[in-house]
């Protein structure tokens, strides 16, 4: 699986949404359609009778969408619905929440506020 590094600009992040998704561990058909959903896919084609491969972007790459985690995103509004309803025809479950975090706690999250080995926590509210 590919590795991502996600740059979030918190203090422009807009009306979040958390979305959290599971599909049961044994319907791996499932599994590999939520996946090509969520993280993109590649896909190959003839294209004037040549072999031909594209990638085709994932809802991570959609702007303002950051994936937290395993099962775990937060994403502008349009999008967490977009493919809240996506993922729940394609028979995952899927969890809807507001994501809202106010100025003390969103300073947890800024980089230049962490101090090397230091721990810090702050309160979501969903």
């Amino acid at each position: 699986m590919k590795g991502y590094y996600i740059a979030v600009d918190m203090d422009h992040m807009g009306d979040q949404w958390l979305l959290t998704y599971d599909v049961r561990g044994r319907d791996r058909g499932t599994a590999v359609r939520v996946c090509q959903v969520i993280f993109g896919r590649k896909n190959s084609t003839t294209k004037e009778g040549r072999p031909w491969t594209y990638d085709q972007p994932g809802f991570i790459h959609r702007p303002g969408v950051v994936w937290v985690g395993q099962s775990v995103l937060i994403l502008p509004r349009e999008d967490a619905i977009e493919l809240g309803g996506i993922l729940e025809r394609l028979g995952a479950l899927v969890g809807l929440g507001h994501l809202s975090i106010d100025e003390p706690n969103l300073a947890v999250f800024r980089r230049h506020s962490r101090t090397r080995n230091s721990r810090v926590r702050a309160q979501l509210t969903c």
